[in-house]
């Protein structure tokens, strides 16, 4: 029996390698009950709550907390009562387990906070820009953790990270424009200037944007064909919504002839105005004499629909047009109309 005790493996005694294995399962047993009584008392807490931030946290314990790092951190634990030449290795190991780990809990994280974020929008466009973003969280998060991993094995990552950043470089130089229509698409799903249904005008093209895309917006004309714009060139342009408008002003003049007298010009802003606020979606802003005009006197009127509508305004100012025709004529106030007067003057030096 006391052969058996003083025998030695690597260079460790039989009782130096059961103190280790009775601490590595000790370590593992303990970390096993210490994770159920937190996972029973969040769950307990979770019940009192309506967030969804508890219930993430006992998912991340319960499922994304990994039993491979639990044994290697046992491991490492019942380690520490004995002295070979391994001991360096394990340490390593644990560190990258942890690592590992860890990336495995931000991944998890930033699946549930895009998850989230991406839950409350209706379009498609945006849910898919939003998986996107997760995709290159987790590229970004494991491509860390593997320069991290391979730094603790001893492996020198500096030519590495030089080489991946000369590399970066050039590829970012050779897709500049995919990767600026890219950005400049998250940029318009995250900031959303517009979102599709809305119509817009963007320089000398109008019409209703139909789909939101990683690198291109396509939007319908009025006249019918889809007009395709990058997303770069949409973001650096100016972009008119008119679907988000509250009210449209509406500007129009009238030109009545100079034969007019001065009681029918001081009332016609009058006139204007009462039928403007006849219209039940229209507000009466102002009618001023505004000109003399070459062959008219010019009066010009504002007023608002309450409506972004483009057909309400058309069927308020139709209304509006006709009901001034209509009046004027009662009125005997005659519109003007492109006129010129010759004075010929005879030999005799009579007109």
């Amino acid at each position: 029996m006391e052969n058996i005790i003083q025998y030695q493996f690597l260079n460790n005694s039989v009782i130096n390698w059961v103190v280790t294995v009775a601490l590595a399962l000790t370590a593992y047993a303990s970390v096993m009950i210490i994770k159920k009584v937190i996972l029973q008392k969040l769950k307990l807490l979770a019940s009192k709550t309506e967030n969804s931030i508890d219930d993430t946290i006992i998912e991340l314990f319960q499922n994304k907390t990994g039993t491979f790092f639990i044994i290697i951190l046992s491991l490492y634990i019942g380690s520490l009562a004995i002295k070979t030449t391994y001991n360096a290795i394990l340490n390593s190991i644990t560190i990258a387990a942890f690592l590992i780990q860890v990336a495995i809990w931000f991944s998890f994280l930033a699946t549930k906070l895009f998850e989230k974020i991406s839950s409350t929008k209706a379009d498609k466009e945006a849910k898919a820009a939003y998986y996107g973003l997760t995709i290159i969280a987790k590229i970004a998060i494991w491509s860390i953790m593997l320069l991290l991993v391979m730094n603790n094995f001893g492996i020198n990552i500096t030519a590495l990270v030089t080489g991946l950043g000369i590399g970066g470089v050039a590829v970012a130089l050779a897709v500049q424009k995919i990767l600026g229509d890219l950005f400049a698409s998250v940029s318009i799903l995250l900031d959303k200037p517009f979102v599709v249904g809305d119509f817009i005008v963007v320089n000398e093209y109008a019409g209703n944007v139909e789909h939101i895309g990683i690198k291109t917006t396509r939007m319908r004309s009025l006249t019918g064909e889809q007009i395709i714009f990058s997303n770069t060139d949409l973001l650096s342009s100016r972009i008119r919504n008119y679907k988000r408008m509250r009210e449209r002003r509406i500007l129009f003049n009238i030109g009545v002839t100079y034969n007019s007298s001065y009681e029918k010009l001081k009332k016609l802003p009058l006139i204007v105005k009462k039928i403007i606020d006849e219209e039940k979606n229209a507000r009466f802003d102002r009618c001023h004499f505004k000109s003399f005009g070459d062959s008219s006197l010019d009066f010009e009127a504002v007023y608002y629909v309450n409506s972004a509508d483009y057909k309400a305004y058309m069927d308020i100012q139709q209304e509006v047009n006709m009901k001034i025709f209509k009046i004027f004529a009662q009125e005997k106030i005659e519109f003007a109309y492109p006129t010129r007067t010759l004075y010929i003057e005879n030999e005799g030096g009579k007109q």
